[in-house]
């Protein structure tokens, strides 16, 4: 898969303040945490120089004078560390509460676009990288971010109240840790750009890496039956070295970024440590004490801790803002499938299953032939309508246009008159039940799956249906019956029960119009005979259409269209299109002569 590695993400476009502004819509609303977390950091960060601020008196008077009672100093020390380890608690949880609500509200949103984008967007991204900006990214995002945040608040307030407090004690040799300022915020800004740059290339390399992976899983029969584990490995191994090289920049970037800051900060205090022990006295004149001498080095070494905690969560914020930015960019880029009709528009009845197509024409591309090149056809309520034709003739096209999984350029497609871009979308998908050779399977009970998009389950029509679909007698062996979960894709079922299961889902949706392609293409005998008696209930009173290679599966058809080319160039029954001679017949008789000739089905093993 090629790497957009090279095209500036939307976010990255934007300015920091309207980044800012976004991601903070997301982590805003729950208002009661953001208060406990600031009331807490506050309280922590004033915390700090009162244990500097105890040497003094201790040295002075207790050690030398013995004038402080014995007991002031432990019961003191005791109440601050006491209220620095409730807050550091109220603040974990707080920010634990803020994450876990923005989390929610981001990946909800994220989801329901994916459940409503237009299909464009799964042939642009594949199933791992969706899966992997909407959970993990998002989780990782939003903890990293929102920790880093309050880490930064409170080690501000910390460092303020040290600066406060040495400013107390000596403001003249405090105003040299000025000098920190503008040295560590030239730092963090450039150490911060190269990180955000190398932490995008790294989601992409991650995409690409997790892609491989899903691309072996899904095709592991056919990498060893060619022998392809070696090339796989290598491609394996060269994506993977590209995402250690890009986590050892990101380590260089996050780790200079401590020993420089640290570095500014040890100059600058030992020049502070030099000036005071050459002044010998306070601003005020008065001779410095032991005590106050070490309260204040002891304040310019706290400053050490936070203000390298400082420069270390550049690292974080990036991180979580580039991780988060990645599922704005995804919300940015997803648009919902159109739907002309209005949210109030009322909700046709259950249609009769009369269509028609009136000059249609569809491209997938405008530099490429048409798919379907104005098609003509009528088909009425209650009709078995088989097409047929060479592979890439238009027929699964066709089918796609119905449900408008695809949009016609030209042209117009009616169910029962009306044309389908004026009816709402569900009412529209409701009315059409769809069966394939590629039958996909959610990871729920057998009877979630039967009664998929219905908002409660009718045991008993499920167990109706799964009779209807020859086969409720293995259902019934199950360990749970029809609550057994059936796994990834329902994979330990045959292929001939997955698609009597699908041809279940369709008895239970009883939608007016039946949609079956290539339903029994890749089944032995025993199964097809099966799958074809349950498809004879399916479509019963339905309006079908078939798109098959087998005989025994459309000579019995009311209607045979015969495609090519994305035309339409025959229609009649099986007789009389052999009689005419022209492709079907020559499909027939010369099986090799195109990829999608009709077959005989194969004799069972």
């Amino acid at each position: 898969m090629p790497s957009p590695a090279a095209q500036p993400s939307p976010s990255s476009l934007r300015p920091m303040k309207e980044r800012v502004r976004r991601l903070w819509a997301y982590f805003s609303k729950y208002r009661a945490g953001w208060v406990l977390a600031i009331l807490s950091t506050v309280a922590a960060g004033i915390t700090e120089p009162a244990i500097p601020a105890l040497l003094q008196p201790l040295l002075d008077q207790g050690f030398t004078q013995g004038q402080l009672p014995i007991w002031t100093v432990p019961v003191t020390v005791i109440g601050l560390f006491l209220l620095r380890g409730l807050t550091q608690f109220a603040g974990q949880y707080a920010l634990a509460r803020i994450a876990g609500e923005g989390m929610l509200v981001l990946r909800r949103q994220l989801f329901d676009r994916l459940l409503t984008a237009d299909l464009s967007l799964f042939s642009r991204q594949s199933a791992s990288q969706l899966a992997n900006t909407i959970v993990y990214e998002v989780q990782n995002g939003a903890s990293q971010l929102v920790q880093a945040v309050i880490t930064a608040a409170r080690d501000s307030f910390t460092v303020i109240a040290l600066l406060a407090y040495l400013f107390y004690l000596n403001w003249s040799l405090t105003l040299i840790v000025l000098v920190l300022v503008p040295c560590v915020a030239w730092i963090l800004k450039v150490m911060s750009r190269r990180l955000y740059k190398v932490t995008r290339e790294s989601q992409v390399a991650t995409d690409e890496l997790a892609y491989v992976v899903e691309e072996n899983v899904l095709a592991h029969r056919m990498v060893r039956l060619h022998g392809a584990q070696e090339a796989q490995s290598e491609r394996f191994e060269l994506l993977s070295r590209t995402l250690r090289d890009l986590a050892l920049k990101a380590t260089r970037a996050s780790a200079a970024t401590t020993p420089l800051t640290q570095m500014v900060a040890a100059v600058a205090l030992s020049t502070m440590i030099g000036i005071a022990l050459s002044q010998g006295q306070g601003t005020d004149g008065r001779a410095v004490t032991v005590g106050g001498f070490v309260a204040f080095i002891g304040a310019m070494l706290m400053l050490v801790a936070p203000t390298r905690r400082l420069a270390d969560v550049v690292n974080p914020i990036t991180r979580g803002m580039a991780a988060l930015e990645r599922g704005l960019d995804l919300m940015d880029s997803v648009l919902p499938e159109p739907d002309a009709a209005a949210k109030d528009a009322p909700v046709p009845p259950r249609a009769q299953g009369e269509l028609e197509l009136r000059d249609v024409e569809v491209r997938y591309r405008d530099d490429a032939a048409p798919a379907l090149n104005r098609v003509n056809l009528r088909i009425k309520a209650g009709e078995m309508v088989a097409l047929v034709g060479p592979s890439g003739s238009g027929k699964s096209t066709l089918v796609n246009l119905l449900p408008r999984f695809v949009h016609p350029a030209a042209g117009q497609v009616l169910l029962d008159g009306t044309e389908i871009a004026d009816w709402p979308l569900a009412a529209l998908r409701a009315q059409f039940a769809l069966v394939s050779q590629d039958v996909t399977m959610l990871n729920e009970s057998v009877a979630a799956n039967v009664a998929l998009g219905a908002t409660q389950i009718d045991r008993d029509r499920v167990q109706a249906c799964l009779a209807d679909a020859n086969l409720a007698e293995h259902v019934a062996t199950l360990p749970n019956g029809i609550d057994t979960v059936l796994g990834h894709n329902a994979t330990e079922l045959s292929g001939g029960q997955r698609q009597r299961l699908a041809i279940a889902r369709a008895l239970y949706k009883n939608a007016p119009v039946l949609l079956l392609d290539e339903a029994t293409s890749a089944l032995d005998t025993e199964s097809e005979r099966l799958v074809q008696q349950a498809m004879a209930r399916v479509m019963a009173g339905r309006t079908t259409l078939v798109i098959a290679h087998r005989l025994s599966t459309i000579e019995h058809a009311d209607r045979i269209v015969v495609m090519e080319r994305g035309q339409i160039v025959e229609q009649g029954t099986h007789a009389e299109l052999l009689a005419t001679g022209g492709l079907y017949a020559r499909l027939q008789n010369h099986p090799s002569s195109a990829d999608a000739a009709l077959q005989p089905p194969p004799r069972a093993l």
